[in-house]
C-alpha cells in the first residue's frame, strides 16, 4: 500500500527539500497536490478528496523515519461506522 507515492516522495524528497522544509505533502499516486503548514490539513484535504482511499501525507526533511500513527496501525482510519464492533 503506498508504494507508488512513497517511490514519487523518495524521487522528488530532495528538490522538495530545497523547497518545502519543513512542510506537509499530500500525495495521491504520482502527483504533488499540495503543501500544508500543518499535517492535521494535509490530512483533512486529502480525507476531503479521497475519503477512505488511501494518499500519503510526509514531511519533508533531508531524512525520513517511519510515522507511527496508532489509529491508522489498528484500522479506526478505516473502520466502517454502519458496521457493528
Amino acid at each position: 500500500m503506498l508504494e507508488n507515492e512513497l517511490q514519487y516522495f523518495e524521487k522528488n524528497r530532495k528538490q522538495w527539500v530545497s523547497l518545502y522544509q519543513g512542510k506537509f505533502v499530500l500525495i495521491k499516486g504520482e502527483e504533488l497536490l499540495g503543501i500544508f503548514d500543518k499535517p492535521e490539513d494535509a490530512l483533512a484535504e486529502g480525507a476531503r478528496r479521497f475519503g477512505l482511499a488511501s494518499f500519503l501525507v510526509r514531511r519533508v526533511e533531508e531524512t525520513t523515519e517511519p510515522i507511527y500513527i496508532p489509529a491508522l496501525t489498528l484500522g479506526i482510519l478505516r473502520a466502517d461506522p454502519a458496521s457493528p464492533i
